[in-house]
């Protein structure tokens, strides 16, 4: 009677003591492919002028809008960050388009933010086309 569970025991040691069988080969780590965006378009355009004194160390945002007939933008042609210097900050703003939608017209915005808050803004600018040209010096206004 002792024998049986003596024979058991001998069964199962040489599965403990044998070196474990060699691992399957891991598969290669999946390369991570990153979808490349396609190049910026080519600036074909460009609008430039200066907007008269935002204030030293404020963030001056102009943006080049197409808006509907109420004055509701509807689409961002280009966009830039200045920092304003106390002084007439010249601006460069260029862009591409294909095609200008009928019911859509162009538009010059911007806003000044001091500390966060705005100060001033540039009343929406209306573009006869959207063709390079210098718009001279612009008024910023005070934001309500």
């Amino acid at each position: 009677m002792r024998l049986v569970p003596l024979i058991l025991l001998s069964c199962l040691l040489p599965g403990c003591s044998s070196a474990p069988a060699p691992a399957a080969p891991m598969p290669a780590p999946a390369v991570a492919t990153l979808a490349v965006a396609p190049p910026a378009a080519v600036t074909r355009f460009q609008l430039s002028g200066s907007l008269l004194t935002p204030p030293a160390g404020s963030v001056v945002e102009l943006a080049l809008l197409l808006v509907d007939a109420k004055g509701r933008p509807q689409a961002l042609l280009a966009s830039s960050t200045l920092t304003g210097t106390g002084q007439p900050l010249p601006f460069t703003l260029g862009f591409s388009h294909d095609t200008l939608p009928a019911d859509l017209r162009p538009q010059l915005r911007a806003r000044v933010s001091l500390s966060g808050q705005l100060v001033q803004r540039l009343p929406g600018q209306p573009l006869a086309s959207l063709q390079s040209s210098h718009l001279g010096a612009l008024q910023l206004v005070r934001a309500p």
